[in-house]
């Protein structure tokens, strides 16, 4: 396999720190960037197993500020760019949608620009480069909650989802179900997502965009409802849960995203769309009732100790009602399907932040942060 030198988006983060650690360990012979500006949910910690690799390389840098990519594009002579930097909050977003404009749709729009603009250059132009744009299935809005013959999540698995569909009448996001975003970070993804295509259409930039479901497993910030309600137990402290518990969601192990971003990125063919997801649909509070059972017995205390933190707050300002991914294609096409069941997924996950507890100490204190600033400075 070719050199090649690809810059990974947000790469200190959660998903991507887990992009950037699978790349380095399994691609010796690519140089990869992890470029990221380190706000809030970026964290160097997250990589500390592979930051003295020779084939790793961190550039703090902010995705809207297009001359610095563009001088980073041309200095390291980049030619695959992974884009996973994103405000992904949707709280932060209904109480801020302005950064998420900018982050999403400005940043996105910057990196296309600087990429089109740089390989344009080059003799060979756009041969053998890509632009691969990490998105949610949040863009595709909400499904129905009907299930035939009072069938409620959650789904075990079935082998395609043509048997979910068969067994539980169903429907699901696939590639060509029209966008729909109900909150203001679904409308940025939606946004930029747009802006990818569009660069294909009308530059002929080779992009490929994908949409996958909620993610989980180490190294998530703890706003986010796992980590949190995982922290929140360890702690003995409340589980806010919204309205009624009843919202649905798909959830895929992170390191099984990784691996089929490593796939589409290598394999996808330009301009399409795939969709990635767990097939593994659960309600919320279901979600919840797990974790404090995990989470319980892992500590040695006694069975459902803790469904008394568990607290029904305000439903979230347009929350949609049910998530759930058709993966079909990318299974048929390229070969990916995930790996754990999410009982399996939980139990790996629990155990990891109940084994690093300082790692998580650190984020909710904001020790990372001030650490970050007297490295580097503000961003």
């Amino acid at each position: 396999m070719p050199n090649r030198t690809i810059v990974i988006t947000g790469g200190a983060g959660f998903i991507g720190s887990h992009v950037v650690r699978l790349f380095v360990r399994k691609y010796p012979q690519y140089k990869i960037i992890n470029l990221d500006k380190l706000t809030y949910a970026g964290n160097l910690a997250n990589l500390a197993d592979v930051e003295n690799y020779p084939n790793y390389k961190f550039a703090r840098l902010d995705i809207c500020d297009f001359d610095a990519f563009y001088r980073l594009m041309q200095d390291e002579k980049v030619d695959g760019i992974i884009h996973l930097a994103a405000e992904s909050h949707v709280d932060r977003s209904i109480r801020d949608p302005f950064t998420f404009a900018q982050t999403n749709v400005m940043g996105t729009l910057s990196l296309l620009q600087a990429a089109k603009m740089y390989w344009e250059s080059l003799p060979e132009k756009y041969e053998g480069k890509r632009f691969y744009h990490i998105s949610t299935d949040e863009v595709f809005g909400a499904l129905q909650m009907t299930h035939p013959e009072g069938i409620e999540p959650p789904f075990i698995s079935p082998a395609s989802s043509s048997q979910r569909q068969k067994a539980y009448g169903v429907d699901f996001f696939n590639e060509t179900t029209k966008y729909n975003p109900h909150s203001p970070y679904s409308a940025s993804k939606a946004s930029s997502d747009h802006f990818v295509r569009a660069f294909h259409d009308t530059y002929g930039l080779p992009t490929i965009v994908t949409n996958c479901s909620n993610n989980y497993g180490p190294y998530q910030f703890p706003e986010k409802l796992i980590p949190l309600f995982i922290n929140n137990i360890r702690r003995r402290k409340l589980l806010p849960v919204y309205g009624k518990g009843e919202n649905v969601r798909d959830w895929l192990y992170v390191e099984d995203h990784a691996r089929a971003i490593d796939v589409i990125f290598h394999k996808g063919i330009v301009a399409e769309t795939y969709n990635i997801g767990g097939f593994n649909e659960w309600k919320n509070i279901d979600i919840v009732k797990l974790i404090i059972q995990t989470v319980d017995r892992l500590l040695n205390r006694p069975e459902g100790a803790d469904l008394d933190l568990i607290t029904y707050v305000t439903d979230r300002l347009g929350h949609d009602a049910r998530y759930a991914i058709d993966s079909t294609k990318l299974q048929r096409e390229l070969g990916w399907e995930p790996s754990l069941q999410f009982e399996e997924g939980i139990e790996k996950t629990v155990r990891w932040y109940l084994e690093h507890e300082e790692w998580m100490d650190d984020i909710v204190s904001g020790e990372y942060e001030k650490y970050y600033e007297s490295m580097y400075g503000n961003a």
